[in-house]
């Protein structure tokens, strides 16, 4: 399999990528503020389900026909910024409704359906696909083994890293949310910048034209 040394520098470049914000680190954060601390975890298991299934697609080829057509992947990037804005809209239009509740009794909302959002968000997450496709080829030993394999194991310790940050940014972000909306009108606000987060970031991605590198 793949040598140490190369294994560890291969961890602590994705560590360096993953901590960086990008889509997956602002959705988690916006749902954690808009749902609070369960939110945001169930969110995260699904984003991290999605980015296993990426992370099979690359390692069994699928991930490169995607890259080489640009209909394909501005499809993806389409349907997954859009997929964002409509949640962003969703935490913005019932913010009353969360606050209410929060009032009188913790939110509660079905566990599959945010998992389910959160799964649409990791599996159409672009910069996912770049990453997988950019950067695991370059960490792959020909003479090691199974290609498919070292791919998929390089992928889940992306995933695993990223599980760990993210999971971080939930007690962060559900810290502040429990902090700053101890009234209604505080509880409305946090659930408006939540969806603010994630319509942003769907504004951005449908406005990143980047396409992702071939192995």
């Amino acid at each position: 399999m793949i040598a140490q040394d190369t294994l560890l520098a291969f961890v602590v470049a994705a560590f360096v990528m993953v901590v960086i914000p990008g889509p997956t680190v602002l959705f988690t954060i916006g749902r954690a503020m808009a749902l609070g601390r369960m939110g945001g975890f169930l969110s995260i298991l699904g984003t991290a389900v999605g980015s296993i299934l990426l992370v099979v697609a690359v390692a069994l080829g699928v991930g490169t026909v995607i890259a080489q057509s640009v209909v394909l992947f501005t499809i993806v990037k389409v349907l997954g910024a859009g997929y964002l804005i409509f949640l962003g809209i969703q935490a913005i239009r019932h913010r009353k409704d969360a606050a209410r509740a929060m009032a009188s009794a913790p939110t509660r909302r079905s566990g599959w359906r945010l998992f389910a959002e959160g799964f649409v968000v990791g599996v159409t997450n672009p910069k996912s696909i770049a990453f997988f496709l950019a950067i695991l080829p370059q960490f792959v030993d020909l003479d090691a083994g199974s290609v498919p394999a070292q791919l998929f194991l390089l992928g889940a310790i992306v995933v695993t890293i990223g599980v760990t940050c993210d999971a971080v940014w939930v007690l962060l972000a559900s810290a502040a949310r429990d902090w700053f909306g101890r009234s209604p009108g505080h509880i409305e606000a946090m659930g408006a910048s939540g969806g603010g987060l994630m319509i942003a970031l769907g504004a951005f991605l449908l406005g990143w034209s980047e396409k992702p590198a071939t192995a």
